[in-house]
């Protein structure tokens, strides 16, 4: 059994950040005052079979030492930060911890606990039980205390326990918008065509390339020609995870196949994917990568098949219309100027490693966070969240870069450039991201952006009145992707 898809939605700190992370980002990243593995960890001896610990070792004040199956020290690929995993519950083998581990790119040690300096806090998933796990996460930048609460309790579904500056205070009533580069919203680029290439179908022939996930430059260009992929890395968790292994594949002795391939590829080279999955990625590509030398498509696994096949919803991740995105569809897993010619060869890929549909039923929908937000049914607020009579607005949970009034009933924004904009949306505010500065709870009045702020909704028109008695949506993220407060008032 392994905990991973849930453990690494627990913390996802910053914006939905990075793609990893823009390379002057990584570089620059602060290094905490102390990070998980910094001392070695307490080692307790005794380790079994079973992931239990039998020492009965004490410390040096005569109490039992404290124990754990093992810990994982790693680099959180959302956030930058160090963090470590404690396999806390009696149930973990070894061998379960060594390979979750493998899946966060860290590094294990059995019979350990994680050290317990420059804690910022302790997100404890499935508490009480043999599968407990407590992921620890390190830092000295009270600032963080929000993101990490909201991380651990909103994504993970685990309980926070503050620690370090963190403590003695409620971590939400502090921080900014998060650690980590803000998301950069999407804007369209329009550059001359590089030397060798056609004049575009642009203004004055340039080629115009929104600098977005799931946009596409012009059909046989490359999208990191005409578009920023350090953009793209705010906008997207990336982080480098080895691809399946190359084989040797008979299909590249036959040269309708090679060709379809070769298509394929040129497809997603005019994509923001090949951001993370080619050779522009900057600390290597994210599991598949289109520049593999033999068969590129084998370094998929069988999900991120099933994904390019439309077999697994990825709905959550947002899309540009066609006319919008030089002609790319992203109606099945990757945009494509012919999707069902995409679809199809992604078929036939499944096919060949013996899979079926029904192979994926149990498969969640594509985007973690992403989705579990965009089907995320609000509630009465009961913090006294609201909008008061006065145009003053109030929330729970530290400093905002988004604020939204919506109707009650409407849906949840998540993220651009179709699904931050719900129907119903009565006024949105945002800080742009290059503002250090952010918004807090009663600083701000409906209808009245703050100076560092701008309106983004209604785009030119005054922020539509609010009738007494009736129940309105409030929705306040600290970055695209991170909610703060979303319940139903009362006006």
């Amino acid at each position: 059994m392994r905990v991973h898809a849930r453990i690494g939605a627990a913390l996802l700190l910053g914006t939905l950040t990075a793609c990893g992370g823009s390379a002057d980002s990584l570089e620059n990243a602060t290094e905490t005052e102390a990070g998980p593995g910094s001392t070695g960890g307490a080692e307790t001896g005794g380790f079994d079979e079973t992931g239990s610990d039998e020492s009965g070792a004490v410390d040096e004040t005569g109490d039992p030492a404290p124990s754990a199956a093992g810990r994982c020290d790693y680099t959180n690929p959302f956030s930058q930060g160090d963090e470590c995993r404690e396999y806390s519950g009696s149930g973990w083998t070894g061998e379960e911890i060594e390979a979750d581990c493998e899946d966060q790119s860290g590094t294990a040690t059995l019979d350990a606990v994680c050290d317990d300096s420059g804690v910022l806090g302790r997100c404890i998933i499935d508490g009480g039980t043999d599968r407990e796990v407590q992921i620890v996460s390190y830092g000295s930048d009270e600032g963080s205390c929000a993101i990490t609460q909201t991380g651990c309790e909103t994504f993970g579904g685990g309980e926070f326990e503050p620690e370090g500056v963190c403590a003695g205070e409620d971590p939400t009533g502090t921080g900014g918008g998060g650690p980590g580069s803000p998301f950069i919203q999407p804007t369209l680029e329009c550059r001359d065509p590089i030397a060798g290439e056609e004049p575009g179908d642009g203004p004055d022939g340039q080629i115009c390339t929104w600098q977005l996930i799931s946009a596409a430059t012009e059909e046989g260009r490359r999208y990191a020609d005409y578009a920023d992929c350090n953009v793209v890395y705010t906008q997207r968790p990336y982080y480098s995870v080895a691809g399946n292994d190359e084989t040797d594949d008979p299909r590249m002795d036959d040269p309708d196949y090679v060709a379809e391939a070769d298509w394929v590829r040129e497809q997603v080279e005019a994509t923001a994917c090949a951001c993370c999955h080619s050779d522009v990625a900057p600390m290597g590509t994210s599991n598949w990568t289109i520049d593999s030398p033999g068969n590129w498509v084998g370094t998929f696994d069988d999900t991120g098949l099933a994904f390019s096949a439309g077999w697994i919803d990825s709905s959550s991740f947002g899309e540009f219309a066609p006319e919008d995105n030089n002609g790319f569809d992203r109606t099945y897993g990757i945009p494509s100027t012919d999707p069902l010619r995409m679809r199809d060869f992604f078929l036939g890929e499944l096919e060949h490693r013996g899979l079926v549909e029904d192979d994926f039923a149990d498969e969640p929908a594509f985007g973690g966070p992403l989705y579990t937000q965009l089907v995320y049914e609000p509630a009465a607020c009961e913090k006294g969240e609201r909008v008061d009579r006065d145009g003053s607005i109030h929330w729970d949970g530290g400093g905002a870069r988004y604020i939204y009034v919506l109707e009650s009933g409407s849906g949840n924004p998540t993220v651009p450039p179709n699904l931050d904009l719900p129907e119903g949306t009565l006024w949105r505010v945002d800080v742009p991201w290059d503002e250090a500065d952010v918004m807090f709870s009663g600083e701000v009045d409906y209808g009245d952006a703050p100076a560092i702020a701008a309106q983004s909704f209604p785009v030119s028109d005054s922020a539509p009145g609010l009738t007494p008695g009736q129940d309105y949506y409030l929705y306040v993220s600290a970055d695209v992707g991170i909610p703060l407060t979303r319940c139903l008032f009362t006006y």
